[in-house]
């Protein structure tokens, strides 16, 4: 039977039509770019490079591929639970997240386009945000004290 060919699905976040330019290409050279930075870092290095195995990197970033995929790109690739590898690191707080956000900006920054890092850094700030809220009420912490990290103030 001949028809109308199927509509292409645009993809709406926020009330707006992803950017073009944001595909999985992009999101792989984010990952790891990112990961190459935090690898090397002072402060988030040893973390990092404490809680990930150096042969199991390959599969922690495909798995963070994922994650950015379904969560920018609506495909549903990620399956997985973030929250809890980060409920297991003792210490883990505002300047890690800080430190985090810092080079994801430094990373989006140098390689998207400003419309696609806005993207990013607006999921990057959420998560960072919701992962703080979640530790601190791990710990029996008081949660009205975690206010969000702003990105004028990284």
């Amino acid at each position: 039977m001949k028809g109308r060919p199927a509509p292409q699905r645009t993809i709406v976040v926020d009330g707006k039509p992803l950017p073009e330019a944001l595909d999985e290409a992009m999101i792989a050279a984010v990952v790891h770019g990112f990961y190459d930075e935090i690898r090397k870092d002072d402060l988030l290095g040893p973390i990092f490079n404490g809680a990930i195995a150096p042969q199991d990197w390959p599969h922690h970033l495909g798995k963070m591929c994922a994650f950015w995929s379904a969560t920018l790109l609506r495909t549903g690739r990620y399956e997985g639970r973030p929250l809890p590898p980060h409920l297991a690191l003792p210490g883990l707080g505002e300047e890690h997240f800080r430190r985090w956000l810092t080079l994801f900006r430094a990373t989006v920054h140098a390689l998207c386009p400003p419309e696609v890092a806005a993207l990013f850094m607006d999921r990057a700030m959420r998560v960072a945000h919701s992962f703080r809220l979640a530790i601190a009420f791990n710990r029996g912490e008081d949660t009205v004290q975690v206010t969000p990290i702003l990105q004028e103030t990284l």
